[in-house]
């Protein structure tokens, strides 16, 4: 039997074919656009979500058939609200993750609840969070707010369009702020405080759990069959986990990308008291901290592409003495978006610090390597008694072995490379296979699927350099508290 895995991603949707042993036989990916509609507003069209995903699917079925296809799962981009009136039409664009309209509605809901918020949720409020997005719907759009009668997440709109049903995963709807995360349950108490019902609502499943099968009209036009399970899926970096085989208690995974994350499973209910990190339900049926800072990789694009002018990072980073990291005297402070983890604070920019008239190109590239490194320890080292010693990486940024020699000094883990990095859309893929009975649970998948991982690399800290970076971090912990008052000064 084949599984098909879709990843709803912001820029675009990437869905593959896939075979019991974890084989991808077909892959296909269809973009999409992105609105801006007012600065710090961020909106796309779920009616392109739906070409999309189902362009996708019939790519993969003209090219390979559809008869021995048994289920599909679905990944998806988090956070975004999606609105359906009575007769279940999309009342507005769909509010994304990384829109900021609501930061005035985030601000209410963590000073009027305090700490009962984080009791409630596990979780105190962001701007990219769901429930600030119902707030400011109700505040700014009252005739629309009126007319909701349901209210999803992207990759659950998805699985309304193939089943009919209203469902939404654990994983995903841990990060609306509307769940009782501990319990697993919808938060009564923030539900009237958006003024909403659990009514409104989908249906609560894990991640592997059958919400319902293809309708046949559906499963007709796709070339599906009739009877293909669709399983409840999984927000993005939950499945990203599950597709790097991270199911196990304690496994860690690290992601260089756009944005970085820290994602640390765990079987237990696990909320970090300081509030640093998001404290969400996994995809393998437990929990996990999870850690983002809003620019990584992004960093790195934007220094060499847009200050240097440079596309070729390898070239760039070869041109570093050897000799530097861990003596750098420049600091890179890594908020060019604001920061989400550790920090909370939509304010911090990012900047230079101790530049000199001999300061070079190299040193300034080297700080921002570094700068992304030790925002990854700072969340790390929130995760207290689950912070762990070893942590599979991935993303664009763990191409550059240089940057990974640095990761691993800097936040004193050990890191394991593979050589056929996976995402959200294996991830999807393996819940589909146990949905349709391949397997008995995630963990039981993962286990077998990577039992015997190929690794391209395995870094090991140097204690001598890690010594070194132990005492640039002390400067680098010092530098965003003492120019966090000069931050909101610099916005418009």
């Amino acid at each position: 039997m084949k599984y098909i895995g879709i990843d709803l991603g912001t820029s675009a949707v990437k869905l593959q074919l896939t075979e019991a042993d974890g084989r991808i036989v077909a892959a296909e990916s269809r973009a999409y656009g992105v609105r801006y509609p007012h600065p710090g507003w961020s909106e796309q069209d779920p009616a392109d979500w739906k070409t999309a995903v189902f362009d996708g699917i019939r790519a993969l079925v003209k090219k390979h058939g559809g008869a021995d296809i048994a289920a599909i799962a679905a990944a998806g981009q988090m956070h975004g609200l999606v609105t359906l009136d009575a007769e279940d039409r999309v009342l507005r664009p769909c509010i994304l993750w990384n829109d900021g309209r609501s930061a005035k509605e985030t601000a209410w809901l963590n000073a009027h609840f305090g700490k009962r918020l984080p009791e409630m949720t596990a979780n105190i409020a962001f701007p990219g969070f769901t429930a600030p997005k119902i707030l400011w719907m109700k505040n700014n759009e009252p005739q629309l707010f009126e007319k909701i009668a349901k209210i999803m997440l992207p990759k659950d709109y998805i699985n309304y369009l193939l089943t009919g049903v209203h469902a939404c995963d654990y994983s995903d709807a841990a990060g609306m702020l509307l769940l009782d995360v501990k319990n697993k349950r919808w938060s009564p108490e923030m539900l009237e405080t958006c003024g909403i019902t659990e009514a409104q609502l989908p249906r609560l499943f894990e991640s592997a759990d059958v919400i319902g099968t293809v309708k046949p009209e559906v499963a007709s036009a796709l070339g599906l069959p009739e009877n293909t399970a669709v399983a409840a899926g999984a927000g993005d970096n939950a499945a990203a986990a599950v597709g790097n085989g991270v199911a196990a208690d304690g496994a860690c995974n690290l992601s260089i990308g756009t944005s970085g994350t820290v994602f640390i499973a765990a079987d237990r209910f696990c909320m970090d008291e300081q509030n640093a990190l998001h404290c969400f339900c996994s995809a393998s049926g437990g929990w996990h901290l999870l850690g983002c800072m809003l620019s990584a990789a992004a960093c790195n694009g934007w220094f060499a592409g847009n200050i240097l002018g440079e596309t070729d990072f390898a070239a760039l980073q070869a041109a570093i003495d050897p000799a530097l990291p861990g003596r750098n005297p420049v600091f890179f402070l890594p908020y060019l978006s604001g920061e989400r983890s550790p920090l909370n604070d939509v304010n911090a920019r990012g900047c230079f610090i101790g530049l000199g008239s001999d300061t070079s190109k190299e040193q300034m590239l080297l700080a921002v390597l570094e700068g992304v490194a030790f925002n990854f320890r700072q969340i790390l080292d929130s995760a207290g008694a689950l912070r762990p010693t070893e942590s599979c990486v991935c993303g664009g940024g763990a191409k550059s072995s240089l940057w990974l020699r640095i990761l691993a000094n800097v936040t004193g883990v050990r890191l394991l490379v593979p050589e056929n990095e996976q995402g959200p859309a294996m991830g999807a893929s393996i819940l589909a296979m146990t949905a349709a009975g391949a397997f008995p649970d995630v963990k039981t998948a993962c286990g077998a699927l990577f039992a015997n991982r190929k690794l391209k690399a395995v870094i090991e800290p140097d204690p001598a350099l890690q010594a070194l970076y132990d005492e640039r971090y002390q400067v680098f912990l010092r530098l965003y508290p003492a120019l966090k008052p000069v931050f909101p000064l610099l916005q418009n």
